[in-house]
């Protein structure tokens, strides 16, 4: 079995609803979080902003328990398809990408 590469330091995960295959957030983890994933089964990852560990829900209580979880080809980027307890995103929405950009055509 394939482990991340943490070499480059943190890692893109893409978190996926498990029964909708909708995209909720992206976020970063760094070894320990990982670790602490695999441990615990819920997503943890690294603030960067607060320069932390976070426990995704541990303040909302919206935990994201882990049904499956695939490392891409460079070892470098996460997907994980989780159970939300609640929404993603801070706003209080379902998933983070609910602002649709207006595409240019033509020129």
């Amino acid at each position: 079995m394939k482990t991340p590469d943490f070499s480059k330091g943190l890692l893109t995960s893409v978190v996926v609803d498990d029964q909708t295959g909708d995209v909720l957030m992206v976020a970063w983890m760094n070894r320990e979080s990982y670790q602490k994933t695999l441990a615990t089964g819920q997503t943890w990852f690294w603030s960067r902003s607060r320069q932390e560990l976070w426990h995704k829900g541990e303040t909302s209580g919206n935990t994201q328990e882990v049904k499956r979880m695939w490392l891409d080809c460079d070892q470098d980027t996460l997907l994980l398809r989780v159970k939300s307890a609640g929404p993603a995103c801070h706003t209080g929405k379902r998933s983070c990408f609910f602002e649709e950009l207006e595409l240019r055509k033509g020129k």
